[in-house]
């Protein structure tokens, strides 16, 4: 391992200990904003938070926890209104705060499409509207439906109120035979005081608040009532395009009788857009309305097409959001929280303070060196300044982590105040809570004897993107877990619930939220999850780095439980090697670092792999397929494999495969091409079209991306330089194309 290796592996510590402190607070605030119409941060808070996150995930996607809120749009909907699922995902927007983000977010766009620096990129630039997302799905130019974002890929039926908005036409005339018009519902700042002075039903915080909570009333007479608005901005579902450009498209919508923004600009350049941006942020306060910033959209949309998608926002879209603010307030005391992995989090509970319109109470501390002043390398954070209860402490909002202490001022600490002791002991259940070498999070060794520990791993098991069991969520989890007649300690024991005896049952029914109806549906519920797709199952099993997106990866690389389960066990000999090793190196590079002397890592490595036992060709054939996935990292697959070969934990993933059955992931007929289900990897320079294109269409297409070549690859693509992976591939005979046959198969030679 070079000198730059064994810093991106101190790095990946940090940024583990980084997402393991942001991951709570972002689902909290989905629930309060999207479901209940009560914000408990700003939106400031909110898009910072995920962006630094979805940085961190980009960056390094096997370190994804599989909690990630990053992976999934705004919150489930409500129960108070039927749902309806979107023909198109309503996707988020990734966010930008500085000029760099946007040029960075235009040098992405040119890279991908290969697009030389001459070449023209035009892109839209128009407010952001802060209000709630609403699609409206128009058939043969008659208004039929009108849903919320919901979780972007199930929302809320409101038709019938959104049909009292005037901005919102119920007929069309020449419009495409299926049309959904996605735009925001709002409230002007005039109509939001009036609504408030009128004394009707509860006072609103703020223009949002009041909109989302009028548009999503159970009576439509009372929405009615209601001064909404709409501003249209773009669309899903389509039978024919509504024009070549974004900015034409959205003029296509006017002329049908949409409300758009007559702020909507075309820019030629990243200068283009941040003039835009400035002229927009200076009339931001007499708009009438609120924005909260400035969206940005590849013009072209033959472009957007070839962009796509990431896991939940578009790559050819991007936020840049506008500057929020700071303010001090008093720290009252520091807690540690304990999670599903055994980290100890702390967190700052805050005397209350009004941040940008919102009251905040909570702030993320990250880790204990984080609260000590310094960064895992020692150095120092805020000059050095800690962070001890008692202090007065600046809330820093901006595009960093949100809400976050970003100084202290020393002048109002009191003079008995003194440094935080982190305990080395699990708060939860008084374990020894270590810190590894390299590790920047300290974690309970209790395992699942730690109740923090199982309560969280049960929580995610139920969790929307996980199992996702109606009438089963993090409440309901809390209540079995400590209910000695009716206990859910492990997920098998989820599914045997209806099979416990008569009394528990009785006492469920007589419980407070369940009764005789509700016990059943829980039970039909419980029933319809015993067939779950493979990569839920993956994700629902809570295992260390083992995200949305990597268990999506591992589900179409292996294709069914079986295989997946098979080569673990396969690669179980080489992964403990692997571990071993880096284990050695971790524990080398802190001391290394205490002496302040250089390592030699590298003999460390070797040392440890040649007196470690042969794992065997088909251990290390197993090994090297894994860990040749594309997006499954090393630190990714040993956890994997190490999870599958702990006795506890390997028993009870086999009590659950007792009561379910995972599905066989297969490519729908349709969607069958020539690579469909076939193993791909790239290499050398491809010059028509770029790697991250040639990756993501392959995938579009069914076929699986992999890093390296091996027995499994089906089909090497060797632009010029090919080098080692094209020999590799002529040894095991594995076909070799070139270019324009790529080309060909991806249908844009």
């Amino acid at each position: 391992m070079t000198g730059s290796d064994s810093k991106a592996g101190a790095d990946r510590q940090d940024v583990m200990a980084e997402i393991a402190g942001l991951v709570a607070r972002v689902s909290a605030a989905d629930h309060a904003y999207h479901s209940e119409d009560a914000p408990v941060i700003s939106d400031a808070d909110y898009d910072a938070l995920k962006r630094r996150l979805q940085q961190l995930e980009e960056l390094h996607p096997d370190l994804a926890r599989p909690d990630s809120p990053t992976r999934r749009v705004g919150a489930a909907p409500s129960e108070g209104f039927g749902k309806v699922t979107h023909a198109q995902r309503m996707m988020s927007l990734a966010n930008g705060f500085s000029r760099e983000d946007v040029t960075d977010f235009i040098a992405r766009i040119r890279s991908f499409l290969n697009l030389g620096a001459d070449q023209p990129l035009a892109l839209t630039a128009e407010p952001k509207i802060d209000g709630l997302s609403l699609s409206l799905r128009y058939e043969n130019g008659i208004l039929v439906q009108a849903a919320t974002r919901g979780d972007g890929v199930v929302g809320e039926n409101v038709t019938a109120n959104a049909m009292t908005i005037a901005d919102i036409p119920q007929r069309l005339q020449g419009a495409p035979e299926i049309l959904e018009v996605r735009g925001e519902v709002y409230m002007s700042h005039a109509d939001f005081a009036a609504l408030n002075a009128s004394g009707e039903g509860k006072i609103f915080a703020n223009p949002r608040n009041a909109a989302a909570g009028s548009l999503r009333q159970i009576d439509p007479a009372v929405t009615a009532r209601r001064p909404l608005r709409y501003f249209a901005y773009g669309w899903g579902a389509l039978s024919e395009p509504l024009a070549d450009t974004q900015f034409d498209a959205v003029a296509r919508l006017a002329a049908l009788g949409f409300q758009t923004n007559p702020l909507m600009r075309r820019c030629q350049d990243a200068e283009g857009l941040i003039v835009t941006w400035t002229e927009i942020e200076k009339q931001r306060a007499s708009l009438g309305y609120d924005i909260d910033g400035v969206v940005y959209k590849v013009d072209d949309l033959s472009y957007q097409a070839r962009l796509g998608f990431r896991a939940t926002t578009p790559r050819w879209a991007l936020a840049h959001k506008f500057p929020a603010e700071t303010a001090w307030t008093r720290l009252e005391r520091i807690e540690i929280q304990v999670g599903r992995t055994g980290a100890l989090s702390p967190v700052a509970r805050l005397a209350p303070v009004t941040v940008g319109g919102v009251v905040v109470s909570n702030a993320t501390l990250h880790n204990e060196d984080y609260i000590a002043g310094r960064d895992s390398s020692g150095a120092p954070i805020r000059e050095g300044r800690d962070i001890r209860e008692g202090d007065w402490v600046q809330i820093y909002r901006a595009g960093d982590v949100i809400p976050k202490i970003a100084d202290v001022d020393l002048s109002r600490r009191a003079d008995d105040a003194v440094p935080f002791a982190f305990p080395t002991h699990c708060p939860e259940c008084g374990a020894e809570a270590i810190r590894e070498p390299g590790d920047s999070v300290r974690r309970c060794t209790g395992g699942l004897t730690c109740p923090a520990q199982a309560v969280e791993k049960l929580k995610h098991f139920v969790s929307r993107a996980a199992f996702d069991i109606d009438g089963l969520g993090a409440k309901q989890i809390e209540m079995f877990f400590a209910d000695p007649a009716l206990p859910i300690r492990e997920p098998a024991h989820i599914f045997t619930l209806a099979a416990r005896d008569d009394a528990g049952l009785a006492r469920l029914k007589n419980r407070e939220g369940f009764g005789e109806r509700s016990v059943e549906k829980l039970f039909a519920a419980i029933e319809e999850r015993r067939r779950i797709p493979l990569a839920r199952l993956i994700f629902a099993l809570g295992i260390r780095h083992v995200g949305e997106v990597a268990s999506a990866t591992l589900a179409r690389h292996y294709g069914s439980w079986s295989a997946l389960a098979g080569a673990l066990d396969r690669a179980a000999p080489a992964a403990e090697r692997h571990v071993r090793a880096e284990e050695a190196v971790a524990h080398e590079r802190a001391e290394a670092a205490a002496q302040g002397r250089r390592a030699r890592l590298k003999e460390t490595r070797d040392r440890v792999w040649s007196e470690a036992p042969d794992p065997g060709d088909e251990a290390r054939a197993a090994w090297a397929d894994l860990v040749g996935i594309d997006g499954i990292g090393e630190v990714l697959a040993g956890s994997l494999v190490t999870a599958f070969a702990q006795e506890a934990e390997r028993a009870g993933i086999d009590r659950l495969l007792e009561q379910i059955t995972p599905l066989d992931v297969e490519a729908a007929p349709e969607a069958r091409t020539e690579i469909s289900g076939k193993t791909l990897v790239f290499t050398g320079t491809l010059e028509r079209m770029t790697r991250a294109e040639a990756k993501s269409r392959a995938e579009a297409m069914g076929a699986k991306v992999a890093g390296s070549v091996s027995a499994r690859t089906d089909l090497l693509i060797a632009g010029p330089g090919a080098g080692s992976k094209a020999s590799k591939a002529a040894e095991l005979g594995v076909t070799v194309i070139d270019e324009d046959e790529w080309l060909r198969i991806a249908g844009a030679g």
